[in-house]
This record gives structure tokens, C-alpha cells and sequence, in this order.
């Protein structure tokens, strides 16, 4: 088979299934509306959770920042990419989220490769929650460690794969709040049974921290949790873009050495970073407080509205909020007759998610309006009849 053959034989697997996929380009696409061909769209399906992404004080930051040090970093922070804006985002982070240091990545994706690909060796086994993100699971295939998976949320089940035995060490891998299905890692009993094993645990908490617990400090802080290694990343909750890895000062010290997207990348703009640092003192103030309450009460006016559909829903009470249809093509033909209704939404298929859960992945924002909700819903039941 040719390189040409080979290529084309994947596409045409992937249009047969229904599952071949594409980009659209858009017009403000993070907002509570989005515009495609002169068409508005009242957008379902963006992770701008708290509408920070359009916040004129966090905008204004950004333009002052390239004002302050221009557009890009001009290289990797080991040369001359790591500024004062950087080190103070940092500081900021690891006082905030109580750990003794922070490193800043240009996106989660890289900070998740990062991390597993640097601390773990051919002894070693990674015991991942089965349904963790891809940057994840992943990174765990291509490490030399062994990769176990546990049955989502199965701690019963983890707590036997621990108890197997390991020349090396052993990591456990969840996400706080899961991307597809959007409920919540149990952490407390998680940690448990990886202390009892002498592991650590490796957070991703993509879809909590800005959202979640006291001042949005995240999944793990609204449990009472304290992960050896946690992962927060700013293209959610935050508005904005890159991530964090919060560890400890031996741990810092060692990935500074030894993760390799840290030290052969660009480090990010710092603008961004002196945008990220507007963005968390929004995050921690009491106007913030009152979005993650306005968003709770459109998450309860969504769930209550859509009950008594034909589809399966998840246990979230996150802003993520998935109708599970199963089929490729249906999960497709209800995205279409919502966009006729001017509902931007998307379908998520497979290998993104298992086989047969195709979804509708609705995701609501406090920049919505509980208009939009009741839009929503009704649009909702009309595409399934």
C-alpha cells in the first residue's frame, strides 16, 4: 500500500462511519453567540464556561502586556522566554492553589505529555480512570511505563490493580471533571487508595479549576483533595489559554530538566501570561462569585428541561452537560436541525468517545441568559420528534 492509498483508506473508514471530521470557521467563536456565513448562532458548544474570554479588564491586561513586552516570548524559558509577567503567573498559581511552585505550558495537551513522558520509567505502572482525556491516555501508550485502565470512577477497581505487584512506582491518572461526559472524578477515595499504595495522583483539572470550589479553585479544592501533581489549564474556565502543572519544588526542579515540551518549546506570549494573572484576580472576586452562581442556575433550568427526552444524560452538574444518542448519524442529524433553529452545537463521535455513545456535547456558559436555556430545550424537543 502506498502512502497515497494509505491515507485515502483512513478518510473513506472515517466518512463511511459517520465519523470523518471537519472545521468550520466562525466569528466569535467564545461568546455567548457565534456568527457562520452572516448567520448568529446562540453557541452551545464553546468551553468559555464563565464568558471570561470576553471580559474587558482581561482584555485590556492582554493589550497592555504587548504594549509592555510585545506579541511573543522570543524563545523557550531557558533562554529568554521566561519573563517577570511569567514568574509572577506563576507565583500567583502555586500561592492560590496552595502548592510550592508552578510551571507554566503553552497548552494542558502539552503539560499532561510532559509530565508522564518525564517521570515515568519501564518499571513503573500508570493506572488511568478509562475514560481521561486523550493528552493522557495517550501519553501513558507512548511512555515506557506499563498502562492500566480502571472502569470509570471504579475505585474498587483501582484499588485491585494497585494491589498488584510493581518494581517501579505507580501513578494514578483521573481528570477532575471528565471532557465528554462531564461529572466529577470521587477524588478523596481516589487519593486514598493511591496513598495506600505509596502512588501519586495526577489531576487533570481542565473543566474545574476557575468553575469549582471556593474562590474557583477547582475540583480537587472543592473535595478537600491535595493531588502530588495537578494539571489546570486556562482555554476553559479562564478565558484564555495554556496550563499549569502545580507540584512540588523537587518536582519543579526536575521537570525544568527533564520535560522535554517545557524546555525545547516557545514559552507563551507575555502578554498572555499578564492576561492570565487578570484573569484569576476576576476568578477569585466577588463578581465572579455571582457568574459561577448564575451558571449553577442555568445548569439546574437545563437538566429540569430536558428530563423526559428520548436521550441518555449523565450524573453533571458541571457546565458540560452531553445527550448521549448513541448512533453517529443521528447524533449528526440533531446537530443539524438545532442549527437550523440557530443552536450551534456538535456532535462528538467516536474514537473521541466509546463506540455507540455518540453525543450531542451541550455546554452552558454564564454568559447565557435563561432565554437561551428555554430556547435550547425547546429547540431540543422539536429535533427529536
Amino acid at each position: 500500500m502506498t502512502w497515497q492509498q494509505r491515507i485515502d483508506a483512513a478518510l473513506d473508514a472515517r466518512r463511511a462511519a459517520d465519523a470523518l471530521r471537519v472545521r468550520t470557521p466562525v466569528e466569535n467563536g467564545a461568546g455567548r453567540f457565534l456568527i457562520r456565513e452572516q448567520r448568529r448562532y446562540c453557541n452551545f458548544s464553546g468551553n468559555d464556561y464563565l464568558g471570561l474570554s470576553q471580559h474587558p479588564e482581561i482584555i485590556r491586561a492582554w493589550q497592555q502586556g504587548a504594549e509592555q513586552y510585545g506579541v511573543g516570548s522570543g524563545g523557550s524559558g531557558h533562554v529568554s522566554g521566561y519573563t517577570h509577567a511569567h514568574q509572577a503567573l506563576e507565583e500567583h498559581l502555586a500561592g492560590w492553589l496552595g502548592y510550592p511552585r508552578a510551571l507554566l505550558f503553552i497548552s494542558g495537551f502539552a503539560a499532561n505529555q510532559a509530565l508522564i513522558a518525564a517521570l515515568t520509567d519501564k518499571e513503573d505502572r500508570i493506572v488511568a480512570d478509562r475514560l481521561s482525556h486523550a493528552s493522557l491516555l495517550e501519553a501513558a501508550s507512548h511512555s515506557p511505563a506499563q498502562l492500566r485502565r480502571f472502569a470509570h470512577n471504579d475505585v474498587a477497581q483501582l484499588d485491585s490493580l494497585l494491589d498488584k505487584p510493581c518494581h517501579g512506582q505507580q501513578l494514578v491518572v483521573t481528570e477532575g471533571i471528565f471532557s465528554m461526559d462531564g461529572d466529577s472524578a470521587p477524588l478523596g477515595v481516589i487519593h486514598a487508595a493511591a496513598q495506600r499504595q505509596g502512588s501519586w495522583l495526577l489531576v487533570d483539572d481542565a473543566h474545574g479549576i476557575g468553575v469549582t470550589g471556593p474562590e474557583g479553585r477547582g475540583s480537587a479544592a472543592s473535595q478537600g483533595v491535595k493531588p502530588e501533581l495537578l494539571v489546570v489549564t486556562f482555554g476553559k474556565g479562564v478565558g484564555v489559554s495554556g496550563a499549569a502543572v502545580l507540584c512540588s519544588d523537587a518536582v519543579a526542579d526536575y521537570l525544568l530538566q527533564f520535560a522535554r515540551h517545557l524546555i525545547y518549546s516557545t514559552s507563551m506570549p507575555p502578554a498572555q501570561a499578564v492576561a492570565l494573572l487578570a484573569a484569576f484576580n476576576v476568578i477569585r472576586s466577588d463578581e465572579d462569585n455571582a457568574r459561577r452562581q448564575r451558571l449553577a442556575a442555568l445548569i439546574d433550568q437545563f437538566r429540569a428541561g430536558v428530563r423526559d427526552l428520548p436521550v441518555q444524560i449523565t450524573a453533571s452538574q458541571s457546565a458540560i452537560q452531553p445527550l448521549i444518542v448513541g448512533e453517529n448519524a443521528r447524533a449528526l442529524h440533531l446537530a443539524q436541525r438545532l442549527r437550523e433553529r440557530g443552536i450551534w452545537v456538535t456532535a462528538i463521535r467516536p474514537p473521541t468517545v466509546p463506540a455507540g455513545t455518540a453525543r450531542l456535547r451541550l455546554t452552558l456558559t454564564a454568559a447565557h441568559q435563561p432565554a437561551d436555556i428555554t430556547a435550547l430545550v425547546e429547540a431540543l424537543h422539536v429535533a427529536g420528534e
